[in-house]
């Protein structure tokens, strides 16, 4: 059953709660969400209070990380719809996560995505051993359809951010309007791949654990 919730504290106790459950072993709770609705800024809250809590114990895993380069989707015809779920290497990202949870390494490096550059950083961010929570953050880690539903074993807590449409709009179009782009572009990106991509992660993603009502 989906619990609601609409307070930091309460997803910090929950994750908690999903760590010792696994009795010192790697915890993997994925943060879900349509784009705009703030799930990097809930992941990155859930960073900071729970590793004032277990220092050195939590890290993030962004499902950017892994976006195919501008060149690739120029090959493939899809550059005008970067974000897509077909615009990402999900191979790549099951990759690090199963040799995250596997747990053999001293350290995993994992890739990052630059949005001044607008491309991913590949080996950007290191997980040591020593971390025993990974938040990893992104659209379509619930997504009900291949490949993406291959990612459901490694979840041991999801999280789906929960916002209004009119709001996820709102959002959106001032992210595009801080980049100088006219309000025609805006609106192009909007109508033709951000909120579509929105609908399809709000209708076809998998329940989540736990619906975070954010504000």
């Amino acid at each position: 059953m989906t619990s609601k919730i609409d307070h930091l504290s309460d997803l910090v106790a929950m994750a908690q709660k999903a760590m010792g459950e696994k009795g010192g072993k790697r915890t993997f709770l994925a943060i879900v969400g349509a784009p705009g609705s703030g799930k990097s800024t809930t992941a990155e809250a859930l960073f900071e209070a729970l590793n004032a809590l277990h220092p050195g114990k939590v890290s993030i895993l962004p499902m950017d990380g892994f976006h195919f380069d501008d060149a690739v989707l120029r090959e493939m015809d899809r550059l005008p719809w970067k974000g897509a779920p077909d615009t990402f290497d999900v191979g790549g990202l099951r990759s690090i996560l199963q040799r995250l949870k596997d747990g053999v390494e001293s350290a995993v490096a994992v890739p990052v995505f630059d949005r001044e550059l607008e491309i991913s950083r590949g080996s950007a961010r290191i997980i040591p051993a020593e971390v025993e929570l990974i938040i990893v953050e992104g659209n379509y880690l619930l997504l009900d359809q291949g490949p993406w539903n291959s990612l459901a074993p490694y979840f041991d807590l999801t999280v789906f951010v929960d916002v209004p449409e009119a709001e996820l709009r709102r959002r959106l179009a001032a992210r595009w309007q801080g980049f100088g782009l006219p309000e025609e572009e805006v609106t192009r990106k909007l109508e033709s791949n951000d909120l579509p991509n929105g609908h399809l992660v709000i209708a076809k993603s998998r329940d989540a654990d736990i619906r975070y009502l954010a504000t």
